[in-house]
């Protein structure tokens, strides 16, 4: 069974204290099914692109185990666009400029050889688009996995808590959730979110880590100290990709399998932020992805006898 993996596919131009890059291949959809697919070597990837995406990225994907027939290429048309921005603290961003391109009448159709999958990730899109999605499978996943974005709860509310409803699992931010719900403390933002549908919460909190909740269990991920974070653009879509890429590669939906996944996703989005764009995730081996979460793993483990 498969991982189908919705989102963008993309251009950047990037801009952070470390320097810029001129026009570079990102996306939602491009950070998560890369990262998954360190996990997973059969992933099916829906998105849509223009006639100036490049072929050979087109390759690289299929290359890594990303099945490409659901990427719909719009001949005539522009590839998705966004330009931004990021302050000396690297945890806010201007946006500079955003050219919807061919994702303004984005229709995403699902081949029919896509429908048995089992993992489904809603990379952060209109959530009319992700509803869609879901409507859309035939047979509904073990498992729906949505991330979304402070635009969506600004612009389009009704759909985004519709979509929220249907899901297993939603990751945000921290500043997501607490406009998300009013509530200052992740606590009580986490559970009115919970109640809103989804079954487990993931709140990401950049270089302060990552909790997880369920019902009233909560663990909590710390960030991986780095010596050099170039670039924060698409850490949050690795880090999704990781999570449910492990996930979908042991078939353990599980509160504990839940807790490893965040840990995979969590190393894969410390590799992120290393470099621009996907630079440092493009070539990682298997050595050092494994290093990486073993470094997570003693961040998180110790021995302690109480007197």
């Amino acid at each position: 069974m498969s991982l189908l993996v919705i989102g963008t596919v993309a251009f950047d131009a990037i801009e952070t204290p470390f320097g810029k890059t001129d026009k570079i291949i990102g996306g939602a959809a491009t950070y998560a099914s890369i990262s998954a697919s360190y996990f997973k070597k059969d992933i099916n990837l829906v998105s849509v692109v223009g006639e100036d995406f490049p072929s050979e990225m087109i390759k690289t994907f299929e290359e890594k185990g990303i099945h490409t027939d659901g990427l719909q290429i719009k001949k005539g048309e522009k590839t998705f666009f966004w330009s931004g921005k990021y302050h000396e603290d690297m945890n806010s961003r201007d946006t500079i400029d955003t050219q919807l391109n061919v994702l303004s009448t984005f229709d995403p159709i699902i081949p029919e050889a896509f429908q048995d999958c089992e993992f489904l990730m809603l990379g952060n899109l209109m959530p009319s688009i992700q509803m869609m999605v879901i409507n859309r499978m035939k047979t509904r996943p073990k498992l729906i996995v949505m991330d979304t974005m402070n635009f969506w709860m600004e612009i389009a509310m009704d759909d985004l808590l519709k979509t929220i409803s249907m899901v297993d699992v939603l990751t945000i931010n921290d500043a997501e959730a607490r406009q998300l719900t009013g509530d200052y403390s992740l606590v009580k933002a986490a559970r009115k979110i919970l109640k809103m549908g989804p079954k487990y919460l993931i709140i990401k909190k950049g270089e302060h880590g990552a909790l997880l909740f369920h019902e009233d269990q909560v663990f909590f991920a710390p960030a991986l100290p780095l010596e050099d974070v170039f670039d924060p653009t698409g850490a949050g879509d690795t880090f999704a990709g990781g999570f449910i890429g492990y996930l979908s590669s042991v078939r353990d939906i599980s509160f504990e399998s839940m807790k490893r996944g965040v840990i995979y996703g969590s190393a894969m989005a410390s590799f992120c932020v290393e470099k621009f764009g996907l630079e440092r995730v493009m070539n990682l081996t298997d050595k050092e992805v494994e290093e990486r979460v073993l470094e997570f793993v003693d961040l998180v483990q110790f021995d302690i006898t109480l007197e």
